[in-house]
């Protein structure tokens, strides 16, 4: 049996340990209100030596432009516009690099469940003496699916903007906001309802691997007979099943709606096939 040296283990930790501090120094890092930005902005303006970033020069170069060709008045109504936008961006940066650090390793563990469930219907031959490892990555799926849910209820909560249609008036017509894309799926696309999906999709994926790692343990256990081997079979090939219907949607959840510009087509095959289950059922 493989096992991990304890130098390992101290450099996973210190890896661990580093990439939260960098974590924590992104968010302290990022604008803390408006006016924050206003000031980044001054300081760039007075110096205007070529070291502030690429946004923020045209930013100010742009409110420059507005100011001299349409006044005061509108000039300052553009920069409160750009000011906005700008401290949206910034503050959303360490939010979108948690995001995606958090996903990209759920995922990680996620597929390998899948591919061991795969292992278990498909009765192959070879994968046998891998099962250990597949049950060693996918034990990551509890932390990680943990992690996913934080993170999406603080995003629900209103903690970030990340996706798009969660922005303030989107579906309210009249709103400055309003996109009637957005409003044409607020049916489905809804913070309750995202929410609620996301953790039966979690508890879903975790009880299979829960279980299956039982099962597996208790056929070590007990050699003789495949009664264990029987249920890890049937449970394997109910979770492909509900594994392809939920990670479909978890994707149009969790990947496809955080910017909906130019993915009605998808949204549209999303409602089509959750209607085309509905009938079926």
């Amino acid at each position: 049996m493989y096992k991990v040296s304890s130098k390992l283990k101290i450099f996973a930790f210190v890896l661990i340990g580093l990439g939260a501090l960098l974590t924590v120094g992104g968010f302290l890092s990022a604008p803390a209100s408006e006016d924050a930005v206003r000031e980044m902005l001054a300081n760039d303006a007075s110096h205007g030596d070529g070291h502030g970033s690429t946004d923020t020069h045209q930013v100010v170069s742009h409110d420059a432009h507005a100011s001299n060709a349409h006044g005061d008045e509108h000039a300052s109504g553009h920069e409160s516009d750009h000011v906005e936008h700008l401290y949206h961006q910034l503050a959303n940066k360490p939010w979108s690099a948690l995001y995606v650090a958090c996903f990209f390793f759920f995922m990680i563990a996620l597929g390998c469940t899948a591919f061991y469930a795969i292992q278990k219907v498909a009765q192959a031959g070879w994968s046998p003496g891998l099962f250990r490892v597949m049950e060693g990555i996918s034990s990551y799926l509890l932390v990680g699916g943990i992690l996913m849910f934080v993170l999406l209820l603080a995003t629900g909560l209103g903690a970030n903007h990340i996706f798009t249609w969660m922005n303030p008036g989107v579906a309210e017509v009249g709103h400055e906001n309003y996109d009637a894309l957005v409003a044409g799926k607020t049916g489905f696309l809804n913070v309750p309802f995202w929410l609620i999906r996301a953790g039966a999709f979690l508890v879903g994926w975790n009880l299979y691997r829960w279980n299956i790692r039982k099962f597996s343990l208790k056929q070590d256990e007990e050699p003789e007979g495949n009664v264990w081997y029987k249920k890890g079979f049937k449970h394997s090939a109910m979770f492909l099943v509900f594994f392809i219907v939920t990670e479909s949607i978890m994707s149009w959840d969790w990947i496809m709606s955080l910017i909906l510009t130019g993915s009605q087509h998808y949204l549209d095959g999303m409602y089509s096939l959750v209607c085309s289950l509905v009938v079926l059922q």
